[in-house]
């Protein structure tokens, strides 16, 4: 989304494009309209929530020696995002890490 809005394109145009093809499923239109309106309160599932799963995850993947890269970089945005008062916060929120990063917000 931070890719899609900094390009000037509709956020909510390209949600419905990816929604009614590819990702035409319930979990993609409610959180994908939740970060592409920026809605992230009342959190239906708190960020430090999502940051607790991916700490589980991350154990027992390395319990069972099994690398998963991409996971470490989601709890270090997590860890981010809770650092600058993202407590109260959905976990779908973390998108807006990237589009401070692109310089959008």
């Amino acid at each position: 989304m931070a890719l899609v809005g900094k390009g000037g394109i509709d956020k909510r145009q390209y949600l419905d494009i990816l929604t009614s093809t590819l990702f035409d499923a319930p979990v993609y239109k409610t959180y994908g309209r939740l970060i592409a309106d920026g809605i992230f309160e009342p959190a239906g599932f708190a960020a430090p929530l999502g940051q607790k799963d991916i700490r589980l995850t991350l154990a027992a993947a390395e319990d069972l020696r099994v690398p998963l890269p991409l996971a470490n970089i989601l709890r270090d945005r997590f860890l981010t995002w809770l650092a600058h008062g993202g407590e109260r916060l959905d976990w779908s929120a973390i998108g807006q890490l990237a589009a401070k990063d692109a310089g959008e917000t």
